[in-house]
């Protein structure tokens, strides 16, 4: 179970379409998790592993142990593995460095495709409520003008609100209001 799902019992005292709302966005998720390969799996594990504080202590007990034993070793007239000022140490950081960048590239583009799915359904989703809304406020004007207990009057404001929104026009009037980039 991810972070994002909760037992069936704790979504019971929530109404039936919230919870399915939950249970579709837990769907969404696993789906995307399921899509993952072995090794975007891996990756994504060791990333986080790397992300914890706990890494920190690891990595400075592991960089300050190899100071000490090398100097340790020096101090007893024995041959150091990595004399200062640590060569071997300074390559085995800059891999880890490198590597630890693919890493984080790795999951953050993964991360980026499940945030795009998301915006994607976001947009879909406001742009179907906001057609069913110009419906809904279309069927009021109707009934108010086939009502005969309500007086009959024109509402410009209700009858433009009615009209669905073209979504081109739209971003249209958004890309002409956006200053261009420099």
């Amino acid at each position: 179970m991810t972070p994002d799902e909760k037992p069936a019992e704790q979504l019971s005292n929530v109404p039936a379409h919230v919870e399915d709302t939950v249970q579709a966005v837990a769907r969404f998720h696993a789906s995307h998790q399921a899509e993952a390969t072995p090794w975007q799996r891996l990756i994504e594990r060791i990333t986080r592993r790397a992300g914890r504080p706990a890494f920190i202590a690891v990595l400075t007990l592991f960089v300050a142990g190899w100071i000490v034993l090398n100097l340790a070793l020096a101090a007893l007239g024995r041959a150091p593995i990595d004399e200062p000022p640590f060569f071997w140490l300074q390559g085995a950081v800059a891999l880890a460095a490198l590597y630890m960048t693919v890493f984080i590239l790795t999951t953050q583009r993964r991360d980026d495709e499940l945030a795009a799915l998301r915006d994607q359904l976001t947009l879909e989703l406001s742009i179907l409520s906001e057609q069913k809304s110009a419906k809904i406020i279309g069927l009021l004007e109707e009934l108010r003008r086939d009502d005969p207990n309500i007086s009959d009057r024109r509402d410009e404001h209700a009858d433009e609100l009615a009209r669905p929104a073209d979504p081109n026009a739209v971003l249209d009037a958004l890309k002409d209001t956006q200053e261009p980039a420099p």
